[in-house]
């Protein structure tokens, strides 16, 4: 049976619908009061942000530490635009001061019932998810950061030298693959987590291993952060998140063909948006062609950094670039105006990032 084009895509911010953002937290004991002034000084700010339809402030009435907010967006973009600023990390700070622990659920709309969704009110761009979306319940997340010129082969050493955590975080999460790729001085770690991923990061960064390792790599990095300061920690981790904002994958079996590159693409000051979408687009017509040795493909964007996690079968030996590339000349100069590249080169517009390591956990028995 030929695998059609919706059941191929697991995960996409360029369908141009609506976006629910869910923010659960659990609040240090005696902060109500203070989360809920901060709250009201930042929230007539975020409604000027483009894109914000609307949000609410929520507190549980069985248990006055648990809090919620909810807020509506026009698109994924234009929310993912604003919560990975610089802005938006000063902006709750207050708020995270409060927190306990926090949880961000993010949903694209597919339907609404009821007389309190006023249609009329919300822009004309806003719209809901035409169809579901089928994945394999893998969630996909990556940080990037960057070191200091001169230690990169020290930190790659670091990098690949710690015992791989336990894959079984709980009985509904699982560690499935953890890859670390360097361009220079900067580093892109992906990782793919069957059920929840928060779970998953904490169970990581509880391994005794894994705790040593981020140590050893501090002073390497060019941006502090003290892992002993919950704040310090949060706010790092917070700028390092590098969000999956497109995946495809063919609807085929793992071969033992199949390797594994990082691209990291030079996007030109404002352009990191609109070049991850051209780049979406691209990974969805090559998915449609006979033949193509690409099994997935996942773009991560924050701001002006753009970078394609691809999985290519064939021999160990084979270059992919033709896999990738952009061919057709009007293609090539979209993505000549959108990176740092010459029209001429622009097929190759890409930095192939080196592999550190890939750790797959073992399958279930």
């Amino acid at each position: 049976m030929t695998t059609t084009l919706s059941e191929r895509v697991s995960q996409s911010a360029f369908d141009g619908s609506m976006l629910r953002v869910v923010l659960l937290m659990d609040l240090h004991e005696g902060t109500q009061q203070q989360f809920f002034e901060a709250y009201e000084k930042l929230r007539h700010d975020i409604a000027s942000v483009p894109g914000h339809i609307s949000d609410q402030l929520c507190q549980s009435f069985e248990n006055p530490s648990q809090w919620l907010i909810t807020s509506e967006w026009e698109s994924a973009p234009q929310y993912l635009a604003w919560v990975n600023s610089e802005h938006h990390a000063e902006q709750v700070k207050p708020l995270g001061a409060c927190a306990r622990a926090m949880r961000p659920l993010k949903f694209t709309v597919l339907r609404e019932t009821g007389r309190g969704y006023d249609q009329a009110a919300r822009p004309a761009s806003a719209r809901l998810q035409p169809v579901p979306r089928l994945g394999a319940g893998i969630v996909r997340h990556a940080l990037t950061f960057t070191v200091k010129p001169g230690s990169e082969e020290e930190v790659a050493s670091i990098l690949s030298s710690y015992a791989s955590p336990e894959a079984r975080v709980d009985d509904h999460t699982r560690l499935c693959r953890t890859s670390l790729f360097m361009h220079g001085n900067r580093v892109v770690r992906t990782v793919e987590v069957q059920g929840d991923l928060m779970a998953a990061l904490r169970h990581v960064s509880e391994q005794p291993g894994v705790r040593a390792a981020e140590e050893a790599l501090n002073p390497h990095l060019e941006k502090d952060r003290n892992l002993n300061d919950p704040e310090s920690a949060r706010m790092f981790f917070m700028r390092a998140a590098l969000p999956a904002v497109h995946h495809i994958a063919a609807g085929e079996p793992e071969s033992a063909d199949v390797r594994r590159h990082a691209l990291f693409y030079p996007a030109k000051p404002g352009c990191g948006p609109a070049l991850a979408k051209f780049l979406a687009r691209q990974d969805e017509a090559a998915a449609d062609g006979a033949g193509s040795p690409v099994r997935s493909s996942s773009i991560f964007q924050r701001d002006d950094i753009v970078v394609r996690l691809v999985d290519v079968r064939g021999p160990q030996g084979a270059e992919p670039d033709a896999a990738y590339g952009i061919q057709d000349p009007r293609k090539a100069a979209v993505l000549a105006r959108l990176t740092d590249v010459p029209a001429e080169r622009a097929g190759a517009a890409h930095r192939t990032m080196n592999l550190v390591t890939d750790r797959r956990a073992p399958a279930r028995s």
